[in-house]
């Protein structure tokens, strides 16, 4: 039986993490609580305001219009991402758990896009789906579907989900390894038990592999929210700071980095820090929100 560390020890070990996470996460979020409660002129810090700056999120244009579509947007962002990036995820693990031969090979393929800086891969896309030179409407005119070649990022009814797919394709090698390692840690009696009493590989799959990996499943799902709620260089890349077209690739991040660097407000560092609390407490309680769902539906699958 392992003895367990003295107190002081313990405290020792854990001490360089702790203050790294007080510089770095909670003083700047603290900074960001206070600036968010005082109107600005300029850099000057100026009266205390209180929740004046969150009122004037709600009540004023722009931003009474453009946070509800720019949270929209991130959401949009995240249902792709469950329904696209992570269900192929899924697949692609249990399709490569299964055959050994090649697996590295195609774990390592897929996950390189994840591995390159989201603003590289932003700017890559945006000259392929170029309208003028770009690759993919050329290819589409060759091939005979001229009807489909069209300005992908300068339709608004197509740019965001040219996004959403950008970040599903860029991303799916994230689910894929976790799922590949939660695959790789379930013992295969049980598969093979289930075999054995006739069940087809999808029963075993449904009824055995998917209850299994529900814990990996909901830490995945957490973290997913948490980067679609907070995607800022894709979007950046493709629409630009102003979300082009019409803000039709507008996100939270990008109304931030609006509001602090280029609206010209006196009070840009009040607003810009509202706006960061605002998704902050956003991200926070639909995080524990969604923890707490998987874990009800852990206890009642395994239960």
């Amino acid at each position: 039986m392992t003895a367990a560390l003295p107190t002081g020890t313990a405290l020792l070990f854990i001490a360089p993490a702790a203050v790294l996470f007080g510089l770095l996460i909670l003083y700047p979020m603290a900074t960001a609580v206070s600036y968010s409660m005082y109107s600005w002129r300029g850099t000057a810090q100026g009266e205390f305001v209180g929740l004046a700056n969150f009122l004037h999120l709600f009540t004023a244009e722009p931003y009474r219009t453009q946070i509800p579509r720019a949270l929209g947007h991130n959401l949009l962002l995240f249902a792709g991402a469950m329904v696209v990036q992570n269900s192929v995820g899924l697949v692609l693990a249990a399709i490569l758990h299964r055959r050994e031969r090649f697996r590295r090979l195609f774990q390592v393929l897929y996950t390189m896009p994840y591995l390159v800086s989201p603003l590289v891969v932003g700017y890559l896309w945006s000259l392929l789906l170029s309208p003028l030179f770009g690759p993919v409407n050329a290819l589409l005119r060759a091939v005979g579907l001229d009807s489909l070649a069209q300005p992908w990022l300068g339709n608004p009814s197509t740019a965001i989900w040219v996004i959403v797919l950008v970040t599903a394709w860029q991303w799916v090698g994230f689910p894929l390894l976790i799922y590949g390692a939660a695959l790789g840690g379930i013992a295969p009696e049980l598969d093979e038990a289930a075999e054995l009493d006739g069940a087809g590989p999808i029963q075993r799959f449904v009824r055995i592999t998917l209850p299994l990996m529900m814990p990996i499943i909901g830490t995945v799902s957490v973290l997913t929210f948490i980067f679609a709620m907070e995607a800022f260089p894709i979007p950046y890349a493709l629409g630009g700071s102003t979300g082009a077209p019409a803000g039709a690739t507008d996100v939270m991040s990008l109304l931030f980095y609006r509001s602090a660097f280029e609206s010209g407000s006196s009070n840009a560092i009040g607003i810009s820090s509202a706006i960061a609390i605002l998704l902050f407490l956003f991200i926070f309680v639909l995080s524990i929100a969604f923890t707490r769902w998987f874990r009800r539906n852990e206890r009642r699958l395994l239960g």
